[in-house]
């Protein structure tokens, strides 16, 4: 077990999932990446390229309630950067929650769009951001998606995504079972773990990929920090 990435289907692959579930669901995986320090290790590399700018253009795919986003734009704003962010996400259902829920950043906005879309392909952004997203993808998709992510990244792309550990599967699954409410939190918690990464598997689709020049690091608790 878990010696290699499953390749069971969560029930965030439906596109077409929609109703309360949703609701329940993105406010619950706020919760856990929050307080797992999670999100912190997307906004401290967030944090890194815009010291050194201060007017990008992030999208964030698979954006879920675009809870990041907006810790990004708070920080930003505070520091009277002009920086912009896109959640992207295929499914409306989601993105129709995350505008809601960040309707006071007026510096954010949403697509949504299919990444593998020619639509999606012909954009370009300074930062591409993907938190708990690439898990999602095969091996073989992975490869195609990093390739492409380059072309359009101008500046650098954030990966933030699991370790795929015996410790966090068995963990996750005790404590979604004891205090979650949502059943797709329930089903899926686990199976991301399952679908998450050793490190020498990250190496090897980022040399498949062609990209030589990376920054890879383990970070609490059980994630990667991959920025390329």
């Amino acid at each position: 077990m878990l010696k290699h990435r499953s390749e069971e289907l969560e029930i965030m692959d439906d596109l077409d999932i929609s109703g309360p579930v949703i609701d329940q669901t993105l406010k619950e995986l706020n919760t856990i990446n929050k307080r797992l320090g999670g999100n912190q290790i997307s906004i401290s590399a967030y944090k890194n390229f815009a010291k050194k700018d201060d007017e990008l253009v992030l999208a964030d795919l698979g954006c879920g309630g675009g809870d990041i986003m907006a810790e990004m734009a708070k920080w930003s704003k505070n520091r009277q950067l002009k920086s912009t962010f896109i959640g992207i996400d295929a499914n409306p259902h989601i993105v129709n929650y995350a505008r809601e829920n960040t309707k006071d950043y007026p510096e954010i906005t949403y697509q949504s769009v299919n990444i593998f879309s020619e639509e999606f392909k012909k954009q370009r952004f300074d930062i591409i951001h993907c938190c708990l997203f690439v898990h999602h993808f095969s091996t073989e998709e992975l490869i195609k998606l990093f390739n492409q992510f380059k072309k359009q990244a101008r500046k650098g792309v954030i990966i933030n995504d699991l370790h795929r550990h015996p410790l966090a599967y068995w963990s996750i699954l005790l404590l979604t079972s004891l205090f979650s409410r949502s059943t797709m939190v329930k089903n899926d918690a686990s199976i991301s773990v399952a679908r998450g990464f050793k490190r020498s598997e990250l190496v090897e689709i980022l040399r498949d990929a062609g990209i030589r020049k990376y920054q890879l690091s383990w970070k609490w608790a059980f994630r990667w920090k991959l920025i390329f």
